[in-house]
């Protein structure tokens, strides 16, 4: 009843498209759950995806959830996962794609769960790594631990957002590093970040997860910013 009083003076309302959510919807509202615009490409070999990889990077499946459209409401969710302190976000959509990578065949392998690392300053001022959220989420349906020490950034890089493919690249080459690397060995893992542009971030994270031997990497991501 309390919780009914403080939601007729507050009440709780859809991240993705602002309109009031009903008693057992939480976060996204169920009808932005089933129409926000989804990829599927967790159930597609060769997909968009995957292709950013050839040639550079031996990635052996990769997905979005979400197609991020500019100015809407994928493009909302993430900036208020990004900064505006909305962790849940993060964790419920985790948890619904998790629900869906374990129907796919390439994705029921997977060993661990690796949010790509922030740089400790950036952590810090931003207070958290909003990666950290989508692989938790991810945890919980998948049943598959996460592992938020073995990758880490060793060099703080600028910005990615208005550089351009070359750039990207070059702005993140050799700045991940691995510890506790006999953890991972013989591991499937499954790389997770919150927005795939042209992929320079996680292919470099990529790169430094596959000197260790026997590991396999998978990419999941919560959407694809097709430019």
């Amino acid at each position: 009843m309390l919780n009914d009083f403080f939601s007729l003076i507050y009440p709780k309302i859809c991240v993705a498209c602002g309109k009031s959510l009903f008693k057992k919807e939480y976060c996204i509202c169920t009808y932005c759950t089933y129409h926000l615009s989804k990829t599927n490409y967790h159930l597609l070999t060769n997909n968009p995806i995957e292709k950013i990889f050839w040639g550079r990077v031996n990635i052996y499946s990769a997905a979005s959830y979400y197609n991020f459209g500019k100015g809407g409401k994928v493009q909302h969710l993430i900036h208020q996962l990004k900064y505006k302190g909305q962790k849940d976000i993060g964790v419920t959509i985790g948890t619904l794609y998790g629900h869906e990578l374990r129907k796919s065949e390439k994705f029921k392998s997977i060993d661990a769960i690796i949010p790509v690392p922030l740089h400790p300053k950036k952590q810090k001022k931003r207070g958290y790594n909003q990666s950290d959220f989508f692989a938790e989420g991810l945890s919980k349906s998948m049943k598959v631990q996460t592992d938020f020490i073995s990758l880490f950034r060793a060099y703080e890089s600028e910005t990615q957002t208005k550089k351009s493919r070359f750039n990207r690249w070059k702005n993140v080459e050799s700045i991940f590093q691995i510890k506790n690397a006999e953890a991972l060995k013989g591991k499937h893992i499954l790389l997770v970040d919150d927005v795939i542009t042209t992929g320079a971030t996680i292919e470099a994270c990529a790169q430094a997860l596959l000197t260790i031997p026997d590991t396999k990497v998978s990419v999941a991501t919560i959407a694809y910013a097709n430019h």
